[in-house]
């Protein structure tokens, strides 16, 4: 076996570069003079949290540290909304919400409230093949909205507001 030096690759192989050129600056008498206080360097073991990292792996890394894939996901499919259904589909309709897996669209019209209530399945296929196995379980189509005078979730039978154009 021979001794061989490893083979060096990114900031390695740059510190090394470095240091063999500031030896033979030194060797020449060339090396520039340092001004005002001594900074003293210390090396750091390799993957230290404070080297540079790109943006994406970056956010990747605070995702995952979080645990907020499903958060991000969700957000994939209401943000390329005409990416996952098409074009046609998505001038029709909007996404409102996506929690615990239930879709919320709103049609433009109840014609198209009627046609998406039909596709549901095709959606809920074409949002799993775009954004992966359980987004999606459930969709509910709305049609355009009406003015409601209801509020909160319990109801009384009855003739409602009588005054409200009075």
């Amino acid at each position: 076996m021979s001794d061989e030096e490893p083979v060096l690759s990114g900031p390695d192989l740059v510190r090394k570069a470095l240091s063999e050129a500031k030896a033979a600056s030194r060797a020449k008498g060339t090396a520039p003079r340092q001004r005002g206080r001594r900074v003293v360097r210390t090396a750091r073991p390799e993957g230290d949290s404070r080297d540079p990292v790109t943006f994406g792996s970056a956010i990747t890394r605070l995702v995952n540290e979080r645990g907020w894939q499903e958060t991000t996901t969700a957000a994939g499919v209401l943000a390329n909304w005409a990416q996952v259904v098409g074009v046609e589909i998505a001038d029709h309709c909007q996404p409102v919400s996506l929690v615990e897996g239930e879709l919320i669209l709103v049609a433009e019209s109840t014609a198209w409230a009627t046609q998406l209530r039909l596709l549901t399945k095709t959606l809920v296929a074409r949002i799993r093949d775009h954004a992966g196995e359980g987004v999606v379980t459930k969709i509910v189509v709305r049609g355009p909205a009406q003015p409601d005078w209801r509020k909160g979730p319990r109801r009384v039978q009855g003739r409602g507001p009588r005054d409200t154009y009075g």
